[in-house]
Order: C-alpha cells, then structure tokens, then sequence
C-alpha cells in the first residue's frame, strides 16, 4: 500500500474512533475524499487492523465506530500540528481571548506531555525552528477583554441549559441585573453573548465586556429546538441585528481579482460580467457594518441594492465629510 493511502487509512481510524455515535459510509466516503465501493474496501481494511470496530445499526443505515480510541502509537501529532497549535493559542491571546487561549494553551501541553520521550525529543527542534520563522500578526482594532470568570460560567450554563444573571453595563439602563437565557458565544471584534431575556423570545447580543456580577442560576433556559447559532450570525453582515435584505454590489473590473478571492457572506453568489466586473449577491442586515467595510474598496465597489445600504453608506460619508471637510469624490451607486 502507498504511503498516501495508508496515511488515508489511518485518518478514517481517527475518525472512527473520535465519534461517539459512529459513522456512515457515505460520512466515511465524503472524509476521505473518495466514492462509495471505495470507502467499502477501506472499511473492510480497517476491520482488520482493528477488530474491536463496531457496527451500530440505526435503521436501515448503519454506522461504525471503533470504540475506546486509538492507541499512542497511531496518535503522535506531526510537527505542523504541534505548532498550529501553539500558533492559534499566540493569536487568540494577541487578540485579547484570553480564556480561549488559555485552553489551548493547556491543550497543546496535554498533547506534548502525553508524548513519548524520544518522540519529544524528535520532534522538539522542528518545532521550535518553525514557531521562530512563523507568526500571525494581530488586527488593528479593539481587543476584546475575556474575563476567564465570565466565560466559565457561560459555558456551564450552555451545558447545563440553565439561565444566568448578570449586571449588564450597556443599553438604554446600564447597570441594571438582567436574566439571560444563554443561546451561545459569537466571537468578533467584540465577543458577545447570544440570549434572550427572561419573557423574551428573540434573542439579543451581550457584549461580554460588560457584563459584571454574574452567577448562575437553577432557571431552566434551553435554547428553542430550531435555533441555529449559525444561521443566527448570518442574519448580519457582522454582529449587528437588523432586518435582512437581499445585498447586490458590483466589483469593477479593477477590482475583480480581489473580489473572487474574498468573501463577503457565507452564502454569497458571484457573477462575472462580459466587461470583467463581478457581481456579488448575499442576503444579510447589519447595514452600517456592511457600509464600514466597503469604505476599504475605495473606487473598487458599488452598491446596486438594497437602498438601505445606500442611504446608509451616503450617511457615513456626509457624516465624515461634515466632520472632515471636502468632497466626496467616489460613487456610492
């Protein structure tokens, strides 16, 4: 066997051992990259090399799973891994999450501990080679400020499916104890809370930033059986809630290259034009964030719809052009 397909091989294994409720061909055939009678013949492989694998029939569809995990030998994480770990713990407390760092950090030391000495040792000078040559560089902008506290009892809460209380430093009565049924944790410039409020049905961010004082409490609150977290986020260009639109902007030919390469929102269409122009398509609110961003594409864009967006985008610029004198000299559709 090529060393490609054992290395396949051996992913598949780490995958079937990592889930609980086991996996389906078609699951193991899209992991692996492959089709269906080729899957199979990986399946059969790997009841070989593992006879503890199970098969757990769930109707007429059966899953697989090799309980009880993998052992060390076929667990030893590569060099890359090693330091994209200890590189994402560096970003994620350069960008101010502290909390999340601080799990990973404690993470990355589990995985080197749980090393063999000689594997260690092996590995160790790669690794150390590869931090010094590579590092992320922190976006300018706020930080946001984790309180290790905070986060703690937010996710007991998520786990536990029970409300919290907090003073909450914001909105129209800051100061003022709320009782938030926690929905999940956006993370952005600012990280939020995503809840709502006890006899409220429509959830609202919290800025972690401003919530002091919190505890706990024996409230049942679980989040509604349709909720999505993702689906909630991407309601908004950014963080911001507001009512959603359908978004059209045309990228000009000089710009063209950029826009293919980016993405606006995750469900965007793009659209090139016989003159070269692309044309992006999205569904979102979160007008005035959209509106902040496109400011950095200069003479690059323009907004074709909806005309919220560009009411709120001539806005901003007479608002920074009363403030800063001039005259606006690029086309905002």
């Amino acid at each position: 066997m090529r060393h490609e397909k054992a290395g396949l091989l051996l992913e598949l294994a780490r995958s079937l051992a990592a889930s609980a409720e086991g996996l389906t061909l078609d699951e193991m055939a899209v992991i692996a990259g492959t089709g269906r009678r080729t899957v199979e013949r990986m399946r059969d492989a790997l009841e070989q090399l593992f006879p503890q694998m199970e098969m757990l029939p769930e109707g007429t569809v059966k899953r697989y799973r090799i309980p009880g995990g993998l052992d060390g030998f076929f667990q030893a994480p590569t060099t890359e891994e090693l330091v994209e770990l200890g590189q994402a713990a560096a970003v994620l407390r350069a960008g101010g999450y502290v909390a999340r760092a601080e799990i990973v950090e404690s993470l990355d030391r589990k995985v080197r501990s749980a090393l063999k000495g000689r594997a260690l040792r092996r590995l160790s000078p790669d690794v150390e080679a590869l931090a010094r040559a590579e590092m992320s560089v922190a976006r300018a902008g706020p930080r946001p400020v984790d309180d290790p506290a905070v986060m703690a009892v937010i996710r007991e809460a998520v786990m536990s499916m029970c409300a919290v209380r907090f003073r909450y430093h914001g909105g129209s009565t800051p100061g003022r104890l709320r009782t938030i049924a926690p929905w999940g944790l956006l993370y952005e410039r600012m990280n939020y809370l995503v809840g709502a409020e006890a006899g409220k049905q429509e959830p609202r961010n919290w800025r972690l930033d401003r919530i002091s004082d919190i505890e706990l409490t024996d409230m049942p609150a679980a989040p509604p059986d349709d909720f999505s977290l993702a689906d909630y986020a991407g309601r908004s260009f950014g963080v911001y809630q507001d009512e959603v639109e359908d978004v059209v902007l045309r990228v000009l030919p000089h710009g063209a290259e950029d826009a293919r390469g980016w993405r606006f929102h995750a469900d965007q269409t793009l659209e090139t034009l016989p003159d070269g122009a692309v044309i992006v398509r999205f569904r979102s609110g979160g007008m005035l964030e959209l509106a902040w961003h496109l400011f950095t594409w200069g003479d690059r864009i323009e907004i074709l719809g909806p005309e919220r967006l560009k009411a709120t985008m001539r806005e901003a610029l007479a608002t920074a052009m009363a403030r800063h004198g001039g005259t606006p000299t690029v086309s905002v559709g």
